[in-house]
């Protein structure tokens, strides 16, 4: 819920945004948040889904890292990254992970 609130918050201010998640960041557990004409989605990334409408991409690199876990999009006290919307209003995004099961990961083929 406090990430749906977030992205609210910050949809009302900026419009449209994205959410790329890559490594540069806190070991990769600080998704980047940005408006979505502003950043240039590469050939590599990869689009793990939506939140509330909102499209999340991770980079080519980070997926095959992380392709074995679903990642959880929180809200946690602190500052965003820099040039993250999400900075500068004393909470950030935070990815959490855990391991799909064996289950889940074949019916993910």
């Amino acid at each position: 819920m406090a990430a749906r609130d977030l992205i609210a918050e910050i949809k009302a201010d900026h419009g449209e945004i994205l959410f790329h998640q890559s490594g540069g960041c806190c070991d990769g557990s600080s998704p980047m948040c940005y408006p979505k004409n502003d950043f240039h989605i590469g050939g590599s990334d990869v689009k793990l889904g939506e939140v509330d409408g909102v499209e999340v991409f991770i980079s080519g690199p980070q997926f095959e890292v992380w392709k074995h876990t679903q990642l959880i999009l929180d809200v946690v006290p602190g500052r965003g990254g820099m040039f993250s919307l999400d900075n500068g209003r004393e909470k950030r995004f935070l990815s959490r992970s855990r391991v799909f099961t064996a289950e889940e990961l074949a019916a993910l083929g």
